[in-house]
């Protein structure tokens, strides 16, 4: 899906978290936009995907006069923790 820019267009940028899927392929989150998340059997797939899903859901907004959420700073951590094994 080709975005043309439009006068006036602003361009927004969101997070984006893949997870891999237990039963294989990928699914993409997109946490700034509730509900907003997609699958793909490769990344490249679950990538395509998931820029089509914002598109539909910026413009949904869009045409229903809701603001466009903007999306503050993000961090990613993650933690290990080691836990006994049972006796």
């Amino acid at each position: 899906m080709k975005v043309m820019k439009r006068p006036n267009a602003k361009a927004f940028s969101y997070s984006i978290y893949y997870e891999q899927a237990p039963e294989g392929g990928f699914v993409a989150l997109v946490p700034a936009l509730p509900g907003c998340h997609t699958q793909g059997e490769t990344l490249e797939e679950a990538e395509r995907n998931v820029k089509e899903a914002i598109a539909l859901y910026l413009e949904s907004l869009v045409a229903h006069g809701e603001p466009i959420p903007e999306e503050g700073k993000s961090f990613q951590s993650r933690v290990t923790i080691s836990v006994p094994a049972p006796a």
